[in-house]
């Protein structure tokens, strides 16, 4: 398994895998392309011999420059089991880009346990505290056409090793 920045190249086929893994939202080619050209530097994509099995997408949130925030974790069938969502995101922070990262950010739905304990591992592997609160309510900010997103905190934290 390969774990890497992506390139814009691939940005078509992240938007495929993205499709695959459902519940994810399913964003346009061009946000992902975006995603693999603009934001390479806080995104991860994973490759096999088969080709693109995982993609995380993040950024550097504009006034808070040492919190990364993952927006997607996108992993293929052939590829779940490995932890290779917390594979990704740790490649992301380990990153030189990204060594001024002491906490990340994510929202997760309350349904959504298995982004749930890739974040708690996460958190643990980084001995790092998490704090939750609502951060996108369902009715006031999704009119109830989509569930509370619950921000999850996880740090602050100390510099990554490779």
């Amino acid at each position: 398994m390969k774990i890497g920045k992506p390139d814009p190249e691939i940005g078509y086929f992240v938007s495929e895998l993205i499709s695959e893994c459902k519940p994810l939202d399913e964003n346009s080619p061009y946000c992902n392309l975006l995603q693999c050209s603009h934001f390479r530097d806080t995104c991860a994509v994973a490759e096999d011999e088969q080709g693109l099995v995982g993609f995380v997408s993040g950024y550097i949130i504009p006034n808070e420059p040492n919190t990364l925030f993952i927006w997607q974790v996108a992993v293929h069938e052939r590829g779940r089991g490995q932890n290779l969502g917390k594979k990704m995101i740790m490649n992301i922070v380990q990153r030189e880009e990204c060594k001024s990262i002491e906490h990340i950010h994510t929202s997760i739905t309350k349904l959504n346990k298995p982004s749930q304990k890739v974040f708690a591992s996460i958190a643990k592997s980084l001995d790092a505290e998490i704090e939750n609160e609502v951060l996108f309510h369902h009715e006031e900010h999704f009119y109830g056409e989509q569930p509370t997103e619950i921000l999850y905190r996880i740090g602050p934290f100390e510099d990554v090793d490779a």
